[in-house]
């Protein structure tokens, strides 16, 4: 399993992210206070809060591949 924040600055942000976690075959959650939502959802997505870190559980046993394509959006708070 594989845990991190991430962050979107906009729509477009969201987008590609979602077209990254449907390239994937293992399931993708986002936390945002009591909600989880898919992260293969792109209406899902778009009910979050953008302005702070959201967090992400990938259910994988190797993250690596998976971390490097989603850098562009991972939180550095």
């Amino acid at each position: 399993m594989y845990r991190t924040k991430v962050r979107f600055e906009n729509v477009v942000d969201a987008q590609k992210f979602v077209g990254i976690c449907n390239d994937i075959n293992f399931k993708v959650e986002l936390y945002s206070g009591p909600y989880v939502i898919d992260a293969k959802s792109i209406m899902g997505i778009f009910s979050l809060d953008f302005s702070t870190p959201i967090e992400l559980c990938a259910h994988c046993d190797n993250s690596d591949d998976f971390a490097e394509r989603i850098a562009p959006y991972l939180a550095l708070d």
